[in-house]
C-alpha cells in the first residue's frame, strides 16, 4: 500500500496522470476496511497499530533497542 501511495504522490509531483495508481490505492483502501471490518464482525476488539506505533518501532529499530528473535 505504501509502494501504491508513493507512487502516486510522485506522479501527482511531476503533473502526470495518476488515474489508475489513484484507483489501484482507493481500492486497496476498501480492501483494508473490509477486512477490518470482517475481524471486528468475528470478535476482534484490539487496538489496531497506527502509523505512531509504526514510527516508534522504526526507531526503536534503529537504536538497537527491539530484541531480535
Amino acid at each position: 500500500m505504501a509502494d501504491v501511495e508513493a507512487r502516486v504522490r510522485d506522479l501527482v509531483d511531476r503533473d502526470r496522470d495518476c488515474t489508475e495508481r489513484a484507483r489501484a490505492q482507493m481500492d486497496l483502501r476498501r480492501k483494508i476496511n473490509l477486512l477490518i471490518s470482517e475481524w471486528k464482525a468475528a470478535g476482534g476488539g484490539e487496538v489496531l497499530p497506527d502509523i505512531r506505533d509504526r514510527v516508534r518501532l522504526r526507531s526503536l529499530r534503529s537504536e538497537g533497542r527491539l530484541a531480535r528473535r
